[in-house]
């Protein structure tokens, strides 16, 4: 459907509000739901920091399972994956420039994830009733934590709605798909622009990554849940929630990365060091983002070795887009530094834009996620990974990944998004300027405790994380030291989240505003023709994808079918909330992994 032209009044502007009116009605309305996630997430984030670390408890110990399955399903796929269709949807139409084929459309994709969301919502806070109502013959629960394999068990509902929210953000692949092969029709002698080609490489890796959660969910969870099936394998289960379960880490960080690189270069006053590099690297990760799963099982005795070391190498392998990244990106900021008058091997850090919440929040971000990667090297190694595996160091990695590089880019980037969505000038720079510097610290001083503890073997996913007779010894400090530092941080991003929030609220109630930046980004030192085309060959990467991907699995897969058959021994689904005394749930420490 053809955008409406701009008004006189509009032209005066090149706000993306004025070149994609029926859009930008669509990815606002995305990212709003994102924000209504993150705030709710978030907030169930500090009840946890509190009650955990007994500081201040106004919940029973069995809802904190409840708290924590609605804190990691909200944050870590309703927040990211209703702002990245969003930042999708603006890359393709702007890098393309033209509208969606047909807007309807791209209202029901996206309709349809929300309605996954609410089914989704409904079960999981229902596990907060005293007495939940029964539907479909079942009580309504879903305390599955965000990993919600067997022999963890929800509601039929709750599956309904991941299947729903998952199929609509297939639509707005579609969408994306239909939006280019409509440019390339009438362009068909032009490279991929690099945002879209972006868009695309992330879109198909994401579709060969969700085909294990899909399988896991229609075949074998729901099945069960509606008592079709009498029984699960849960090892199989896991092992198909795992081979999506990494992909989609970067799934979320590929619009961070986005960003990094087609936004960072602009506010730093500079251009991108190379297109050709960043081309390479959404290559990257399309072959090698999902034949890896494997590696958050290295405690499954079900698995042979050799297919977790196979998975300990690919993972090894995936450090170097990373590498090429924090490369690429730098270069980028440096030389637009250099542009500013900076000068020195360190000195042109200083002529960096600091004072701009958007630079600076990216940034941050971008450093926080150089820590992420150290920890993340010790996850992926097998023999260190046994040391941290199950405790807090994995929750303090992912808050630096999901919760820092991710979140913090997102709401960063929303300080360009919004204004450029609605017409209307920023609320205060200087609120959101100490929103990310106070989320930068708030995650440090979380992220750092969780670390800590992780190394002294603190278990993770407990309400009752002291064992009975047994004292924890940190090598330096003391628990409640460390403790101290988690509900602090807790506090603080509490606080920077209320900071977005606000800004975000007085921005799109203000004024039209004739002052808005242009809808751009910046150009590039080395640009797309100094690639070879065969990089925009998008039917032989996903080829080359599809096979190491069946060369990764199907070996173990076959393996455990074979073990403990397809539908696995009889078992009865488990729901966390129902354990209230924690020497039952320490006992599962070997099961829920």
């Amino acid at each position: 459907m053809a955008t409406s032209p701009p008004t006189e009044v509009t032209a005066m502007r090149n706000a993306y509000v004025d070149q994609f009116p029926d859009e930008a009605r669509v990815i606002k309305a995305a990212f709003w739901s994102s924000f209504i996630a993150l705030a709710i997430g978030g907030t169930l984030g500090l009840v946890q920091a509190l009650h955990r670390t007994d500081v201040f408890r106004f919940i029973q110990s069995p809802d904190y399972y409840t708290v924590l399955t609605a804190h990691g399903v909200l944050l870590a796929i309703t927040f990211t994956i209703f702002f990245l269709v969003g930042t999708f949807t603006w890359a393709v139409t702007t890098s393309l420039d033209r509208g969606v084929v047909d807007v309807r459309f791209t209202w029901a994709w996206y309709i349809m994830m929300v309605v996954g969301t609410v089914l989704v919502a409904i079960a999981i806070f229902s596990g907060f009733l005293e007495s939940a109502p029964s539907v479909l013959g079942s009580e309504l629960n879903a305390d599955v934590l965000f990993t919600f394999y067997a022999p963890l068990e929800a509601h039929p509902i709750f599956y309904i709605g991941l299947v729903l929210f998952v199929v609509g953000s297939w639509l707005a692949g579609v969408d994306w798909f239909r939006t280019w092969l409509a440019w390339r029709s009438e362009n068909p002698d032009e490279r991929i622009p690099l945002p879209t080609f972006m868009v695309l490489t992330t879109t198909l890796f994401w579709y060969i990554c969700t085909l294990g959660v899909a399988l896991s969910i229609l075949v074998f969870l729901l099945p069960w849940s509606l008592g079709i099936t009498d029984s699960v394998n849960p090892l199989l289960t896991r092992t198909l929630f795992w081979y999506f379960g990494h992909a989609v880490v970067y799934f979320w960080l590929m619009p961070a990365y986005m960003m990094w690189y087609i936004m960072l270069p602009k506010f730093s006053g500079g251009k991108l060091f190379s297109d050709p590099l960043a081309r390479v690297v959404f290559v990257l990760f399309l072959l090698l983002s999902t034949p890896l799963g494997i590696h958050h099982q290295y405690l499954d005795p079900g698995i042979a070795e050799g297919y977790k070391f196979i998975a300990m190498t690919n993972t090894m392998f995936l450090l170097l887009p990373s590498l090429l990244t924090a490369f690429t990106v730098v270069a980028s900021m440096e030389h637009g530094a250099r542009q500013r008058g900076g000068e020195g091997y360190l000195g042109w850090l200083k002529a960096l834009p600091w004072r701009n919440p958007i630079f600076t929040g990216m940034a941050l971000a971008g450093l926080m996620f150089a820590a992420a990667g150290f920890s993340g090297m010790i996850n992926a190694g097998m023999n260190i990974n046994y040391l941290v595996h199950n405790t807090w160091w994995v929750v303090g990695h992912f808050h630096l990944t999901v919760g820092t590089a991710v979140a913090l880019t997102f709401m960063a980037a929303s300080y360009w998004f919004i204004p450029q969505l609605t017409g209307k000038e920023l609320w205060n720079r200087s609120v959101a300027l100490g929103q990310v510097l106070l989320w930068f610290i708030g995650m440090t001083f979380m992220s750092n405790a969780m670390h800590r503890s992780g190394l002294f073997g603190m278990p993770r996913r407990t309400a009752e994380p002291q064992y009975q007779g047994f004292d924890f010894e940190p090598a330096v400090g003391t628990v409640g030291e460390i403790n101290m530092q988690v509900a602090l941080g807790g506090v603080i991003l509490t606080l920077s989240l209320a900071l977005f929030l606000l800004n975000m609220i007085m921005t799109s109630i203000g004024d039209d505003s004739e002052s808005i930046p242009d809808n751009t980004y910046a150009g590039t030192l080395s640009g797309a023709e100094d690639s070879p085309r065969i990089l925009d060959n998008l039917k032989l990467w996903t080829a080359i994808a599809v096979v190491l991907v069946i060369i990764a699995y199907t070996l173990p897969l076959a393996s455990i079918i074979d073990a403990g058959g397809l539908f696995g021994p009889g078992i009865e689904g488990v729901r966390l909330s129902t354990w209230v005394d924690p020497a039952v749930i320490e006992s599962l420490s070997g099961v829920i992994r």
